[in-house]
């Protein structure tokens, strides 16, 4: 396949020509370390198999988008042709290649560094390694099969950076430079911090929110950062075959109950991860949120259901019409939401962006912008 001119297309797209990164963009195949995916169909998931279609194949690699490699505990490359799951939620990818860049440059990655990353598809471990060589990646993953797969496509490229199978949240193997996670994280692990070297830096971002966190080690053994004015959204980091759903018990209740309150909300129906910045502050406020929405013709439904027991539903018909909103449990969820709404409206922006960092040795992490502070 003439896949060369497609990754140079790429490249010309997602970085300029006289950055570093260009030529590893525009030399790496990245149609080799996604060869099957996962393509959504309304709530349905279909496997694409890229032999089968070298045309479409290519188009999809060799496109600024994420691939869904894996659903639930469904990898892609175990799925037999045409299957199809019912449902199900996104456990690994491959990133867009625009997003791993962009991390890679909040990273400020120098020849030499010793850099550790995320593996999934691996794609991204074959860029740094085009930029570094081999000998100065580590890429980790909890999932052994994502790790042999990724090994064994890098070997074939001849690549052979370290690759080890183990939860990035826990100890990491050996001291870096730079860490950067192509998965999310709440909070900062402390193994992070002391597989560091002092003034080596770490990129990630925070889970349930688009906050894009970057800090350097100091000598203390903490560290300091800031949110980036950039933003991205990441899988969480999980520690097993699939996520765990705290939620998911109080669901029936949430889809169809009363309630203990009604109200009607003075905004349009929102739903919070169409509004990074606002799904941000509420997941600060509330880490582990989750977000349901459907659509009954002109009638547009969103939940929110909190792991304490606590839902919210508010339905509209219209754009402009303001839901009425149904609330039960320890919290009024939609009454958090409208809150920050509240402080959007008076200020005409919210401090989640921009916000300085502290790490303490112990991981704790405070975020701070004016008055405003959040810790994690």
């Amino acid at each position: 396949m003439k896949w060369l001119p497609q990754a140079r297309r790429l490249a010309h797209q997602v970085v300029r020509p006289e950055s570093r990164w260009h030529a590893s963009v525009a030399n790496v195949p990245r149609h080799k370390f996604v060869p099957r995916w996962w393509e959504q169909d309304g709530d349905a998931w279909r496997l694409r198999t890229g032999p089968d279609n070298p045309e479409a194949w290519l188009e999809a690699a060799y496109s600024d988008q994420s691939l869904v490699t894996r659903v639930d505990a469904c990898h892609a490359d175990n799925a037999n042709d045409g299957d199809v799951l019912p449902d199900g939620t996104p456990t690994s990818s491959s990133t867009l290649p625009s997003l791993v860049v962009r991390m890679y440059r909040h990273a400020m990655i120098d020849d030499g560094h010793q850099v550790l990353v995320t593996t999934g598809t691996g794609y991204g471990t074959a860029l740094a390694c085009a930029r570094l060589g081999g000998e100065h990646v580590t890429s980790v993953d909890v999932d052994e099969h994502l790790v042999k797969l990724a090994a064994d496509r890098l070997t074939l490229l001849g690549e052979d950076p370290r690759m080890e199978v183990c939860d990035i949240t826990g100890p990491l193997p050996g001291e870096y430079d730079r860490i950067v996670t192509t998965v999310s994280v709440r909070p900062v692990p402390v193994s992070w911090l002391k597989a560091l070297r002092t003034g080596g830096r770490f990129v990630t971002t925070i889970s349930g929110t688009g906050l894009i966190l970057t800090a350097d080690k100091t000598a203390d053994g903490g560290a300091v950062g800031r949110i980036e004015w950039d933003r991205a959204g990441f899988m969480p980091t999980r520690h097993g075959d699939d996520y765990d759903h705290p939620a998911e018990a109080i669901w029936e209740g949430a889809a169809k109950e009363e309630g203990e309150v009604t109200l009607t909300s003075r905004y349009p129906l929102l739903y919070p991860p169409d509004a990074w910045d606002v799904m941000s502050m509420l997941e600060l406020q509330l880490p582990g949120i989750e977000y349901r929405k459907k659509q009954d013709g002109n009638t547009r439904t969103v939940w929110l259901l909190y792991p304490d027991g606590s839902w919210a539903r508010a339905s509209a018909t219209g754009l402009l019409e303001s839901p009425v909103v149904h609330q039960a449990g320890p919290r009024r969820l939609w009454s958090d939401l409208d809150r920050i709404r509240n402080r959007l409206n008076r200020e005409g922006a919210l401090p989640v962006y921009g916000a300085q960092v502290t790490i303490d040795p112990d991981g704790t992490t405070t975020l701070t912008r004016g008055s405003w502070k959040a810790t994690l």
